[in-house]
């Protein structure tokens, strides 16, 4: 048998948070070696977003938790603490999917209290990580928003997203389909370093190009910019003019967050690969998840012409820049930029 641990009643040690989660079993497979795949039933596949979010969308629907991209930066990593899991190695390796999340969608969309708002997929954990080539949910939760005419948008670094190119290409004649790709890193080594699980930038840039040729406005999240380790110029200037000769519409920046456990599990890394940076980093995010508003601020500045200089929409600012008086600007950028 290919599968492990198929008996539904066997005791595989679940977890006190997954038993909470409705949790069935645990499997492991030669094709993923490394990971478990915890299996439970969802009571409810849709998540109300909170309306202060200020976000363009008001659902979103996650069909896993916990993510094998094994990006050190993600900012969902705490989530996993949630199923008394670690956010580390944890999240990388115990992976839980909601194997009936298709049908508990459906269901869901068939009430006569569904509007047909936005519902947005990848908004947590990535729809499209290696999982879904085993599981294929992502079929069965596109035909049920589609079928419902539910807008929908999806955002991911995996590949495996063309399989389903025919079904979104379809799904988008009968409703709004956006689709975003991330690319935040090109450099090889900082690429296995920082999120090792993930396809090659190449390939996101060649997928970038199909959903491009197949019909749709593609927008690429440079996300996050890596303080001091992607966000020169030089670096941004290269990597958005890849995202804009391989044919997508727009893209949006944004500075890396370090929020909760993920803070730890960064630095754990930055200390281990560029331990010089340690110190201004804790300058730069003091004890907070956020850059130092300078610092977004100067970045905003940089990015904006080289989104337009290659012809990508730059992002809204959709916060006040704080005040910088002009003699502080070079002491600014010298201090949070130098690299």
């Amino acid at each position: 048998m290919r599968w492990q641990n198929q008996s539904v009643d066997a005791d595989d040690g679940a977890l006190p948070g997954l038993a909470r989660s409705g949790f069935v079993r645990s499997v492991r497979t030669p094709e993923f070696d490394g990971i478990t795949f915890h299996e439970v039933l969802c009571k409810s596949a849709l998540n109300k977003v909170h309306a202060n979010a200020g976000l363009p969308f008001t659902w979103t629907v996650n069909p896993m938790r916990g993510c094998s991209h094994a990006c050190r930066y993600c900012f969902a990593r705490p989530t996993h603490e949630y199923l008394d899991l670690d956010a580390g190695r944890d999240f990388d390796a115990q992976i839980v999917v909601k194997t009936n999340v298709a049908a508990v969608l459906r269901k869901e969309l068939r009430r006569r209290s569904w509007r047909g708002e936005p519902v947005a997929l990848g908004t947590n954990t990535d729809p499209y990580q290696r999982a879904e080539g085993r599981y294929r949910l992502m079929p069965g939760i596109i035909g049920a928003l589609t079928e419902s005419g539910t807008p929908f948008s999806v955002l991911t670094k995996g590949t495996l997203l063309r399989r389903d190119l025919p079904l979104l290409t379809e799904a988008a004649r009968q409703v709004s389909v956006r689709i975003a790709v991330s690319i935040a890193i090109l450099d090889p080594d900082l690429h296995r370093g920082l999120e090792s699980g993930t396809p090659s930038p190449r390939a996101r840039l060649d997928m970038v190009a199909a959903l491009a040729e197949a019909g749709f406005a593609v927008n690429v999240m440079v996300a996050p910019v890596i303080p001091y380790l992607t966000d020169s110029r030089a670096d941004l200037d290269e990597l958005l003019g890849e995202i804009a000769a391989a044919g997508a519409r727009s893209a949006i920046t944004m500075p890396m967050h370090l929020r909760g456990a993920t803070r730890g599990w960064f630095l754990t890394w930055l200390a281990e690969h560029h331990p010089a940076l340690l110190r201004r980093y804790r300058r730069l995010y003091g004890n907070g998840a956020y850059v130092h508003p300078d610092y977004a601020s100067l970045l905003r500045d940089r990015v904006t012409p080289l989104l337009r200089h290659h012809g990508l929409t730059p992002p809204a600012r959709t916060e006040p820049s704080p005040p910088v008086a002009p003699d502080e600007v070079e002491d600014a950028q010298q201090t949070l930029f130098a690299r």
